[in-house]
């Protein structure tokens, strides 16, 4: 098996920058020494023109920087933080020891929280996220289109051939030719036939504005809901902590025209988003993202999964925080929870968490028909617990270029010096606010 350095992404810039020179320009080629009909003037302005766009949006979907977190000093405080995520669960990455933005997932690949991840593309070396998005769409639209175009001069070409296959072989296209024309119209049909699926999935995608990420978060919550209502609403999670599963409506989708517009870079000018040269998204943006109210402002996003909370996010409200003497002595104190807290991960990493659901729920014959569901639900790599599950098209997380273990292992998993010190400046400020009342009165 090969490894990550000699996997087909080392090759897939050079690979489709191939395809795309092949099809573009050793067409024309053909074209023009193909004399019983010649390429029209009009027709190579086209064919260059939706070259160059295919260019352009290739080359700033391979290379513009997908997004990264702020630099410490501009990451927002827990006080700084919007009311629902204070109110309800938040999210944190070991990997950039940082608060995880909603819609952001950790990249195995680029090794950094993306925000808005879609997924990684094998075929740009890039994420598409919600800074590449745009110039994703603009490449498969042009893409698309333009080798539409193509197929319709190459079958024009075929269609002659076929018509006068009963002339003399010398008055037809050498052998040559026609093994370049088969050669075309084969790779040009099936290249433009993907990218047409692709497009229009993407169209979908952004119309409801999921990504592939959340549309697998759409269907595992569905699962989850199902499962949920055998066993009374609850499933159990680590430590036999009893998690309620309730049917949660997906936030995002604020309808088509702000959907759209918001996944083409926030412009409202359509022309724009044609434009192989429009501009990247604002980089400030992509952090926080408006919300349809369809739910409670303290509900987030994904709903709770009882394989994604290794510990309850948030401390209970009668649990008294530790005093230290000296700093030092709460610097110490953090050190050894960090050191117990990364060694716990270690534990976690590679070994079964629980058993899958349908080997974890054999106790009646009324759960029997979901028991049987759940087989299909849970994928075929039981032996590894419920982060093996699939898709209804076999998908997993890691699929998407997602860094399956910080996914599972780091949500809502905050450090406690993390929690102790939003604790103190929560009553930081609630002594401000108290002194400023008592002024007033």
């Amino acid at each position: 098996m090969w490894s990550e350095d000699f996997s087909i992404s080392k090759f897939a810039i050079p690979g489709v920058s191939v395809l795309i020179a092949f099809l573009a320009y050793t067409s024309q080629y053909f074209f023009l020494h193909f004399e019983p009909v010649p390429l029209k003037k009009d027709e190579t302005w086209k064919i260059n023109i939706f070259a160059l766009c295919i260019w352009i949006c290739y080359y700033r979907t391979c290379f513009v920087d997908p997004g990264r977190l702020p630099k410490a000093e501009q990451r927002p405080k827990p006080t700084e933080l919007e009311g629902a995520a204070l109110a309800g669960r938040q999210r944190w990455c070991r990997r950039c020891e940082a608060y995880k933005p909603p819609r952001a997932h950790h990249c195995k690949t680029c090794k950094r929280c993306i925000p808005k991840m879609d997924h990684h593309c094998p075929w740009t070396s890039n994420c598409v996220s919600h800074f590449t998005l745009p110039h994703f769409m603009r490449f498969l639209f042009y893409a698309t289109v333009g080798m539409s175009y193509l197929e319709t001069l190459l079958w024009q070409r075929a269609s002659f051939v076929w018509k006068n296959s009963h002339l003399p072989s010398y008055l037809g296209p050498t052998l040559g030719q026609l093994i370049h024309l088969f050669i075309l119209l084969v790779v040009n049909t099936l290249t433009v036939f993907g990218l047409f699926v692709l497009l229009l999935r993407s169209l979908w995608s952004i119309g409801c504005n999921t990504t592939t990420i959340e549309t697998w978060e759409i269907e595992r919550h569905a699962t989850l809901v199902r499962r949920a209502r055998v066993l009374g609403g609850y499933l159990e999670g680590p430590g036999g902590i009893r998690v309620q599963i309730k049917k949660q409506e997906y936030p995002y989708d604020i309808g088509i025209w702000a959907n759209i517009k918001q996944s083409m870079g926030g412009s409202s000018n359509v022309i724009s988003w044609f434009w192989p040269l429009a501009a990247t998204p604002d980089r400030r943006s992509g952090w926080e993202f408006e919300t349809n109210d369809f739910e409670d402002p303290g509900v987030s996003w994904p709903p709770p999964d009882p394989d994604r909370i290794p510990i309850p996010a948030r401390l209970p409200s009668n649990i008294n925080m530790p005093t230290y003497a000296t700093i030092q002595d709460e610097i110490d104190a953090f050190n050894r929870r960090k050191q117990e807290d990364m060694k716990r991960f270690q534990r976690t990493q590679g070994l079964q968490r629980r058993k899958p659901f349908h080997d974890r729920f054999k106790k009646d014959d009324h759960a029997q028909s979901d028991s049987e569901e759940s087989e299909t639900d849970s994928g075929g790599d039981s032996g590894e617990g419920e982060e093996s599950w699939r898709n209804a098209e076999g998908e997993r997380l890691r699929d998407f270029g997602v860094d399956e273990e910080a996914e599972f292992y780091d949500e809502e998993d905050i450090p406690l010096g993390v929690l102790i010190q939003r604790r103190k400046q929560q009553q930081s400020t609630n002594r401000t606010l108290s002194n400023e009342n008592h002024l007033n009165h």
